[in-house]
C-alpha cells in the first residue's frame, strides 16, 4: 500500500519547490547579464535593462490590474446569476465562510467540457469562473472540489506569483532579442570585440537558450502550483473524494474534434493555464505542459 501524504506537507513541498524554480529563472537573469555586461559593456547593459523593465513592466502591470477581466471577457463570460445557479452561489459561500476569504464573483461561461479557473490580483478582487458542462455534469460533491481548487488558488495568491514569474522570463526575452539585435547593427567592429569572441560565443548561445529555458521552468512553476491547489483543496473541504471523482470525470471525458476546435477559438491560450485542466485537450508532453497530467494528480490525490 502506498504510503499516505499530508496535505499540509504536499503544500510546504510544492511551495518550496515553485520558490527554487523561480530562483532559476533569476539565476538566468543576472547570468544573462552579466555576460552581455562583459561583452557590451556595463553603460550599455543599462540601457538594455532600462528598457527591458519599462516594457515588461507597462505590459505585465496593466495585464496584472485587468487579470480577471481580460479572462472574463476572453471566454465571453457571463455573471452568474443568484436564483439560475443557487447551488454555485451556495457552495462558494460554504467555502469562504469556513476558510474566512472574501467571496469572490462568479461567472460562468458557455461549453460543454468540465472546466473552471481563477483570476484576480487578490483575494478582494478575484473571480471564479465554471463552465456549464461542469453545472450540468458535476454533482454537489464534485462541483464543490473544483470550486475549492479555485479557492485555493486565490487563497494562495498564485495570480501573482505567475505574474512575477511572467515579469522575469518577458524581461529575459527582451534583453535577449535587444542583445541578439544589437549585434547585427554593431556588424563585425573588431576593436570592441577583440579578446571577446569566447564571451561573445557563450552571450549569443545563452541568448538563444535562455528565453527556451525559463519558459520551461515556468511550465514547471505552473504545474508545481496545481498540485499546491489540489492539496489546498483538501485542506478547505477535509476530503479529497469530491475533487478526485471530478478529475475523473474530466480524464474520462472525449470531446469532439469540433469541440476542441471550438475551445481553440474561443480560449486564449495565454490563459489556459488558469483552468483546473487544459480546456485544448492535447497530448503534450509534461516538460512543455502547463498542467501535470490528471492520473499523477488523481494518485497523489488518493493518497491524502
Amino acid at each position: 500500500m502506498s504510503e499516505r501524504i499530508s496535505f499540509h506537507d504536499q503544500i510546504s513541498r510544492n511551495k518550496l519547490k515553485s520558490f527554487f524554480l523561480i530562483l532559476i529563472v533569476f539565476a538566468v537573469l543576472l547570468a544573462l547579464g552579466y555576460v552581455i555586461g562583459l561583452i557590451m559593456g556595463p553603460d550599455y547593459f543599462v540601457i538594455i535593462m532600462i528598457a527591458a523593465i519599462i516594457i515588461s513592466l507597462a505590459y505585465i502591470l496593466i495585464s496584472y490590474y485587468n487579470s480577471d477581466k481580460i479572462a472574463l471577457a476572453s471566454v465571453s463570460a457571463k455573471p452568474a446569476s443568484q436564483t439560475e445557479y443557487r447551488q454555485y452561489h451556495n457552495l462558494v459561500e460554504g467555502l469562504t465562510l469556513a476558510s474566512g476569504m472574501p467571496k469572490p464573483r462568479l461567472y460562468v461561461m458557455n461549453n460543454p467540457q468540465i472546466n473552471a479557473f481563477a483570476s484576480g490580483r487578490d483575494p478582494e478582487h478575484a473571480v471564479i469562473c465554471v463552465t456549464t458542462g461542469a453545472l450540468e455534469k458535476l454533482d454537489k460533491q464534485e462541483l464543490e472540489g473544483v470550486l475549492s481548487h479555485e479557492l485555493s488558488h486565490i487563497a494562495n495568491y498564485d495570480i501573482r506569483f505567475m505574474t512575477l514569474t511572467a515579469v522575469m522570463v518577458g524581461m529575459i526575452a527582451i534583453i535577449s532579442q535587444i542583445f541578439l539585435r544589437s549585434l547585427w547593427f554593431r556588424g563585425g567592429n573588431r576593436d570592441d570585440n577583440k579578446g571577446n569572441a569566447i564571451f561573445m560565443i557563450i552571450g549569443i548561445i545563452l541568448a538563444i537558450l535562455a528565453p527556451i529555458v525559463v519558459q520551461l521552468v515556468q511550465f514547471a512553476i505552473s504545474r508545481k502550483r496545481e498540485y499546491s491547489a489540489d492539496a489546498s483543496a483538501v485542506m478547505f473541504t477535509r476530503s479529497p473524494t469530491g475533487l478526485i471523482k471530478a478529475l475523473k470525470k474530466i480524464q474520462n471525458e472525449n470531446p469532439s474534434p469540433q469541440q476542441v476546435q471550438e475551445s481553440r477559438q474561443k480560449i486564449n491560450k495565454s490563459i489556459a493555464p488558469l483552468f483546473i485542466s487544459n480546456p485544448f485537450k492535447t497530448s503534450m508532453q509534461e516538460l512543455t505542459s502547463t498542467h501535470p497530467p490528471l492520473k499523477k494528480r488523481i494518485e497523489i490525490l488518493e493518497r491524502m
